[in-house]
């Protein structure tokens, strides 16, 4: 059974390149908050409740971890096999559902609100990350994955390419502002948003595409190849404040699961080493220094000595 380190500093944490060493902190180590989701996905911190937020796929479920009193409760079931979470600039969350082939926003009175399930008169596939701009504009991923067989989702016809999508926050109108990525998963902004960080998940090895944000703020430009991941599966990720990212990681030996930190020249620089694969993660915490770590089973934990950017 894992156990937290007994020895300061954490071995979990990994200096790949010298511009890491700043970004640790001595005294801080891996904790193991919650366990026993089946394929944990898309953390979402909320400060203003202390609480975490996360989903269980292939259970059907949103869980929440309260960090007042440790104690970890589901907090949505059926979740429509729920995946990527992040809340919007009014605090609202911000769901992809699989089953529902649906972009969601949960009201704060707990209504919910359906952002978009067709595009041009299809049905999406099965949105699967999600991020949103400081305009309130809505961007997310919508490859196949949920609709492939029945264990995340409902085995479906796909009726669109795998785009990723822009949703207008004052029509409300979609449009595709990328259409050639194969597989594309988590995706983040860099911190000043000139840049969109996407994951081509399909792709042979895995990549980190990189698309310059244009002038308009509503439409890419490819900019190419950002990171080629050689034995690594990146799948979701955050940006810090000084633009580096940190992506889940994983998926093959020992030494590649946990979280891969790359700076903003696509130098790997660090390894926060986990007994799972990474999925995903969030930054969270009074003061946004908290990692928060979706690993296949668990929800991990460690404090950095960097904030997470505004928005992730």
């Amino acid at each position: 059974m894992w156990q937290p380190t007994q020895r300061f500093p954490d071995p979990a944490y990994r200096v790949l390149a010298p511009a890491f060493e700043k970004y640790h902190l001595a005294s801080a180590f891996v904790e193991r908050l919650a366990t026993g989701s089946r394929w944990a996905e898309g953390p979402v911190w909320f400060g203003d409740g202390r609480y975490l937020l996360w989903s269980d796929v292939p259970n059907d479920r949103i869980m929440r971890w309260d960090e007042i009193t440790g104690q970890t409760s589901v907090w949505r079931a059926a979740s429509s096999h729920a995946n990527g979470n992040t809340r919007d600039r009014q605090g609202r969350l911000i769901t992809c559902e699989h089953l529902g082939r649906r972009v969601t926003r949960t009201e704060h009175d707990g209504c919910i609100t359906v952002l978009m399930d067709r595009f041009e008169g299809k049905r999406l596939n099965s949105p699967n990350d999600v991020v949103v701009k400081s305009d309130g504009s809505i961007w997310f991923t919508d490859p196949p994955f949920g609709i492939v067989g029945y264990y995340q989702g409902e085995k479906a016809e796909q009726e669109l390419p795998s785009n990723i999508y822009r949703l207008d926050p004052d029509t409300g109108a979609a449009t595709v502002v990328a259409g050639d990525v194969q597989g594309p998963n988590g995706l983040a902004f860099s911190p000043d948003e000139s840049i969109l960080y996407v994951i081509e998940s399909r792709a042979r090895p895995r990549r980190v595409r990189r698309f310059a944000v244009k002038a308009d703020g509503s439409s890419l430009q490819d900019t190419g190849l950002f990171i080629d991941a050689g034995d690594g599966t990146p799948d979701g990720f955050r940006v810090d404040v000084d633009g580096n990212l940190w992506c889940g990681w994983g998926m093959g030996t020992d030494e590649l699961d946990g979280v891969r930190v790359f700076d903003p020249e696509g130098q790997a620089i660090g390894h926060i080493a986990l007994p799972e694969r990474c999925a995903n993660l969030c930054f969270g915490g009074k003061h946004r220094n908290r990692l928060f770590m979706a690993s296949c089973t668990s929800i991990y934990s460690i404090y950095v000595n960097t904030q997470g950017a505004i928005g992730g």
